[in-house]
């Protein structure tokens, strides 16, 4: 019997993401294990006490991650062979995708990384070092081919 039953997929739709989306759909198509599909989007913050209303914001920025979300959710459907669920959150990466897989009671998580290092990866962080650091589960880091 697998460890694997609920499988959650963080994608950021680059080509690491690609890679995760792949391992996860293979992994959940072999372990017949559920696949929840995740996008968080960062809700911008104005540089100055702006008065913008939050949903002046977020609605732009959730309408282009639900359609970008929908042409990965069919992808990830063909790959898995199944119905795949999905989820698109907003707030910090790192932090949503570790408290959704805590919820979903997700055995796994599987994130792309894009393999920065030095100054890049101190300036930009990773966010798939947080996951791992905050997710309660198994976390698979996938790299996309060489």
């Amino acid at each position: 019997m697998s460890a694997w039953k609920r499988i959650c997929c963080a994608v950021d739709f680059s080509e690491p993401a690609r890679a995760a989306l792949a391992r996860a759909a293979e992994l959940a198509r072999r372990e017949d294990a559920d696949l929840l599909l995740v996008h968080v989007y960062e809700v911008p913050q104005p540089a100055t006490e702006l008065l913008v209303a939050t949903a002046d914001l977020t609605g732009p920025a959730a309408e282009v991650a639900e359609r970008s979300l929908a042409g990965w959710l069919g992808d990830a459907e063909r790959l898995r062979g199944g119905p795949v669920r999905h989820r698109i959150l907003a707030g910090q990466p790192a932090l949503e995708v570790a408290q959704l897989a805590r919820e979903e009671r997700c055995d796994l998580v599987v994130v792309g990384t894009h393999g920065r290092t030095g100054v890049r990866r101190l300036v930009l962080g990773s966010v798939a070092e947080r996951i791992v650091r905050e997710a309660h589960c198994d976390v698979l880091v996938a790299r996309p081919a060489a």
